[in-house]
């Protein structure tokens, strides 16, 4: 039927349990760090204007909001 295409490598042979292992926690580091980069975008994109607000009301001359938020 159908002709099944193997890959060979040279050298001994198989590495085994440990080389998948490896592998899949390769696999899960990207995984979760691409997740992590995701979530701390949306965290920034999201959280940085609240943030300034609040470092402005909590200054010294203590503003009122208007005065924060209009571009005068």
């Amino acid at each position: 039927m159908g002709s099944r295409v193997t890959l060979r490598t040279k050298g001994k042979g198989v590495k085994g349990a440990k080389a998948s292992e490896e592998k899949s926690m390769i696999d899960s580091f990207k995984e979760w760090s691409t997740w992590t980069m995701k979530k701390a975008k949306v965290v920034t994109h999201y959280g940085f204007i609240p943030l300034i607000i609040i470092i402005g009301m909590n200054s010294d001359p203590k503003p009122q909001v208007y005065q924060l938020l209009s571009p005068v």
